[in-house]
């Protein structure tokens, strides 16, 4: 098959169970099923020739044919354009949502919207992340891939041929025609009477698009940037496990933070932090629904929780422990990043910042969605006791570095953060709490950072009490109420982190590295790139702080709009962007997202008028 589309050459489309990535060249290159988390059944992502694939494209040496890809305005509808000299084809691939849904499947269909064209399609899953075998059995009206974990059958009126693992076929279109595959779970006898047609495809098509047109309605957002915002929305919608509530950091695997490297993670689980700042970023632009069904999810989580534990970082879609890491060598890697893994090893870190994410995040839930109730209360005060309890220990902090403990800044402030709220929930809700224990513990924890925390020789905050490094985790000070946004030392750290690498900070034309690894003892080799997340992050603080220095507002909108400038064709972002340009890391990436839809609330807000 060759070397796969680069992570950023992708659209990717959902059902709120799971995702499918499908390339500008019409290859749909990376879907787990039934869920996020499920093995993969396409992942040529990974692995061009062993990963599986499900290809339509035109019948023309590629150099004839131009690609353009683009979704169906404020929808999760993709489509992939093919112009030739023989005329304009069209894919739409969706998976149905709305009440024409009949199943869950993967609709792709082919349409000629001018000319006629000629096109090949090949369809070769590799189960369980191509480590089970599996069968071709063709059909009427279709054929069906067996194999000992799980069955799919694509329904399609076009004659398929096979060789045993693949089936393909090649079909002519005239202007107006069109040819539609539908790929479902099942094994059955004849897809004769499941094969879709024009109208009946038509007919799922506009109900998944008045889907995504009627839950976009709710977006309140309608500063500068509305398309962006929306966008992310609805990126974010895409990474919400319906059934649940819960929300996926991210819904691939493996792909790396480093070319080539081995900073390769699987990001399909539910982390506690990362679902918690989504929930802010929906709040913020009125989705309160989402908002709701995650605290739902997460009172089960801390209701389940045994005395005195404490509370894992991370979380399979169902709500039990996330797998243990695994390395597939079988697998080539993208880009030849080895090892491919799945399951995740720091889902039994310590990390105590998850605290102050969380009850953040209730804080804002109680104040803007729903007041919470005296149960939830009672296990979350439960949590903040623990708090009191730990917060002087050591933890592997929010970047989950393999190279040991230490006592991280960013943590301590994520624990104040967690006493601060609770106590601020306690006083607007009248809760009972042992209110004299936590002011102690919330001031004696600000005054400790303010210690040991600050190293006036850098005239920055830095990463640990250990290390004299920098780290962009820091730029959340303002952002959380801990520090004021004009505080001298506040307006000292940014300065230190907007100066580049090469002298000391951690800027690169206005895109933010999250810390040095050569300063850092992460425990893993490798360089990476500059970390979306963090970039939205010194937006927001610089926005922040421009009520006292105006000139930061016209700079961190500047640095707002050059980042726009790195996402995607279809305004998507993974979690880094190369020194090159390119995407790395896992794709779609809910942080860099929710970060987007936050910086331009702010940046927006401050601006007013302006324009």
């Amino acid at each position: 098959m060759g070397r796969p589309a680069s992570i950023e050459d992708h659209g990717v489309i959902g059902d709120l169970r799971t995702v499918a990535l499908v390339a500008t060249d019409g290859t749909l290159d990376w879907l787990c099923f039934p869920h996020f988390d499920s093995p993969s059944v396409f992942a040529a992502l990974l692995d061009p020739e062993k990963g599986g694939h499900f290809r339509i494209a035109p019948d023309l040496d590629g150099s004839a044919v131009v690609h353009k890809q683009f979704y169906w305005p404020d929808t999760n509808v993709l489509v992939t354009r093919f112009y030739s000299p023989d005329g304009v084809g069209e894919l739409v691939d969706f998976m149905p949502l709305g009440k024409e849904h009949r199943m869950r499947e993967v609709v792709r269909r082919m349409r000629v919207v001018r000319g006629q064209m000629t096109f090949h399609l090949e369809c070769l899953p590799a189960f369980n992340y191509a480590r089970d075998p599996h069968t071709v059995r063709l059909l009427h009206g279709g054929a069906s891939f067996l194999s000992e974990t799980l069955n799919l059958t694509l329904a399609t009126s076009v004659k398929l041929d096979t060789d045993g693992q693949r089936v393909t076929g090649s079909f002519t279109l005239h202007e107006g025609q069109s040819a539609v595959f539908s790929l479902r779970e099942g094994a059955p006898d004849s897809c004769h009477d499941t094969v879709l047609g024009h109208e009946s495809s038509e007919a799922l098509f506009r109900s998944t698009v008045d889907y995504w047109r009627h839950w976009l309605a709710k977006c309140t957002y309608t500063g500068r940037w509305r398309e962006t915002v929306q966008r992310s929305a609805l990126v974010l919608k895409l990474m919400t496990f319906e059934p649940s509530g819960a929300i996926v950091a991210a819904p691939t695997c493996s792909l790396p933070e480093s070319p080539g490297g081995v900073r390769n993670w699987d990001y399909r689980y539910v982390w506690i932090r990362d679902a918690a700042f989504t929930v802010y970023a929906l709040l913020r632009i009125g989705f309160k629904e989402e908002a709701g069904a995650f605290m739902r999810w997460l009172e089960k989580r801390i209701a389940e929780l045994p005395e005195g534990e404490p509370l894992p970082l991370m979380y399979s879609l169902d709500g039990s422990e996330v797998p243990r890491e695994q390395e597939l060598w079988h697998l080539a890697g993208y880009g030849g990043a080895r090892p491919v893994r799945i399951g995740n090893g720091a889902a039994h870190q310590l990390q105590l910042d998850i605290y102050g994410e969380l009850m953040d995040s209730v804080y804002l839930y109680n104040k803007h969605g729903a007041p919470i109730s005296y149960d939830f209360w009672s296990h979350l005060r439960r949590l903040v006791n623990w708090v009191c309890d730990h917060w002087r220990d050591k933890d592997e902090s929010i970047w989950e570095v393999r190279g040991g403990k230490q006592h991280f800044v960013y943590s301590k402030m994520m624990c104040w953060v967690a006493v601060d709220r609770a106590i601020r929930l306690a006083d607007k809700r009248s809760f009972p709490a042992d209110r004299a224990r936590w002011l102690q513990t919330r001031d004696t924890i600000f005054e400790e950072i303010m210690q040991k925390g600050w190293c006036a020789e850098r005239g920055s905050f830095i990463q640990s009490y250990e290390s004299m490094a920098l780290d962009a985790a820091n730029l959340l000070m303002p952002l959380v109420f801990f520090l004021s946004p004009v505080d001298p030392r506040m307006l000292s750290t940014l300065e230190a982190l907007r100066q580049p690498p090469a002298k000391g900070g951690l800027t690169s034309d206005g895109l933010v590295f999250r810390y040095d690894v050569e300063a850092t003892a992460d425990g893993v080799s490798g360089k990476e790139g500059t970390f979306n997340l963090c970039t939205f992050w010194l937006v927001e603080a610089m926005t922040r702080a421009s009520v006292t220095k105006p000139e930061l507002l016209d700079e961190a909108r500047l640095i707002f709009e050059r980042m726009l400038g790195f996402a995607s064709h279809v305004g998507l972002y993974a979690e880094q962007t190369s020194p090159a340009g390119e995407a790395l890391g896992n794709f779609p990436q809910a942080l860099t997202h929710l970060s987007l839809i936050s910086a331009a609330y702010n940046l927006d807000k401050a601006l007013g008028h302006r324009d």
